[in-house]
Formats: C-alpha cells, structure tokens, sequence
C-alpha cells in the first residue's frame, strides 16, 4: 500500500468541482454531536484550499480551527483566501503537517478529515494516537472516497500497467487497498473505546461540458501519474488523450449532462465521556 509518487496539487483543478466536493464534507459534520467545549478545538487533517474547512467555522462559529495539510499549493491557496478571525470570534489558520506522522500537541473536541486519508499508508494505525489527543466526549470524524473499484479508477490502473506506460506510471497510483472495509473501521474505532457509526453513500454527480469526467479525476486521483509526467508534456498529453477515450466510453453524456456515481465511505467516533 505505497504510493511511491507524491502528488503536486493543483487547487484550480481541485476547485473546479468544489461543489460536488463539499457535499460529503458537510453531510459528515452534520453527524458530529455536541462537542465537549463552548470553545472547541478543531483540526482538520488534510484542508486542500481550505474551502470546506470554512464549514467548521459555520457550525462552531466559537472554535478555534486548524487546517493540515502537506501540500504547500493548497496551504498557500488556504492562507490567501481563508485564514482569520471568524464571525463568532473564534479563529481559522492552517499549517503545514503531513498525517502520516502528525501528532497532536493539545487536546482537541474535533479531529475531522475530508477525502485524505486514502492517500496516507496505514491510516488506521494513527487512531489510537489522534482519539487520545481528544477530550473526552471529544470526536474524531472522516470521509473516504470507497470507489477504488469504479471505472475511473480501474481504467487509469489497467491503462497505466500496459506496456507503454507500466515502466512509468504502474507503481504510482493509489492501490486497491488505499481504503480498508466499513468493517474494519468500525471494529477498529469500537476498540480503542469509541461509539462508532459508520456508513456508505453513493452521490450521483451531474457533470457538466466536455470531458467532466478526466477534469474530475485531474483534480484528485489523478494526480500521481500528472506529477509523474510533469517532466514529459508530450508523454502526459499522450496518456491522457488514451484515458479519455476510455472514459467517454465507460461514462457517457447525456443530454443533461454526464453521471459520476461516486461511493464515500463515513465513520463518526465519539469519545468516552
């Protein structure tokens, strides 16, 4: 489970769909309950621009909330555009950190992560170490996209391991088993002493203009096999004027647009009190 590119982020890109994005985002924070403090602590593990980490500010207007992530195209993007005191006095700043390795220095009420924790190897064995930092009562809350199996995937995977491509590109992308079973994250979170609830949604994404579905993954999945080719404009052009012959094929437009079904995978796990 290696990813052994590590992507350069786009936020253009990234925020082209930005709508379709925050959905999953605010469905996720809608189940988090009340938190332990009138002041709450927050981290949001992997904040991209900062565009959805807003949307903690709005449901704890009080909170102090930092947004992580190790990518300094995003958190230059975050800065820019998010970073201040927010309208009910709390405050929103973000820091460079990466989640494989990021531990908590304080205690927090609210550990958040948004479509991040697909891209950092053994996620999972970081719990323990995050739902300690929580107070208690404290909650740690996640969203992961679960579709590694979807067309847009598979394609890029099958493409990728042809022999014009396999020496570049085979190693490079997000593996099979980037994101474990609903399962397995229940049992895991249930044992380290959680109330946990975990479920799964399918969003079907209306897509509009041409190509939506290559402009989607660009932004995202992606992005190991562009930052590989970076060096290499013509091989890149070449590989992604083939995947998108296989993606016109496999998601096919229709009058009011194209359709992404797009399945994520939830988990809420609220602390001990």
């Amino acid at each position: 489970m290696v990813v052994m590119t590590t992507p350069i982020w786009d936020p253009g890109q990234y925020l082209r769909h930005s709508g379709h994005r925050a959905r999953p985002f605010a469905d996720l924070i809608a189940r988090v309950p009340v938190l332990p403090t009138p002041t709450p602590r927050i981290a949001d593990l992997g904040c991209g621009p900062g565009n959805v980490t807003v949307l903690l500010t709005e449901r704890w207007s009080t909170a102090h909330v930092t947004g992580y992530d190790n990518s300094p195209e995003m958190l230059d993007r975050a800065h820019t555009e998010h970073e201040g005191p927010t309208a009910g006095g709390g405050r929103l700043d973000f820091a460079h950190a990466d989640a494989r390795t990021w531990a908590p220095g304080e205690p927090y009420d609210l550990i958040v992560s948004n479509a991040t924790l697909q891209w950092v190897p053994g996620h999972a064995d970081r719990f323990a170490d995050w739902i300690a930092a929580l107070r208690p009562g404290g909650t740690f809350a996640f969203q992961v996209p679960d579709n590694i199996d979807a067309p847009l995937h598979a394609l890029m995977r099958d493409l990728a391991a042809t022999p014009r491509w396999k020496a570049r590109l085979a190693d490079v992308l997000r593996r099979t088993d980037s994101v474990h079973t609903p399962g397995a994250y229940l049992d895991r979170l249930a044992r380290l002493g959680c109330a946990t609830d975990v479920w799964q949604t399918t969003y079907f994404h209306v897509l509009q203009g041409e190509d939506p579905v290559l402009d989607w993954v660009k932004g995202t999945g992606l992005r190991p096999a562009l930052t590989a080719l970076a060096g290499d404009p013509e091989a890149r052009d070449a590989f992604l004027g083939e995947y998108r012959e296989l993606l016109r094929q496999a998601y096919p437009s229709a009058p009011y647009g194209t359709v992404l079904p797009f399945r994520r995978l939830f988990a809420v796990a609220v602390k001990e009190a």
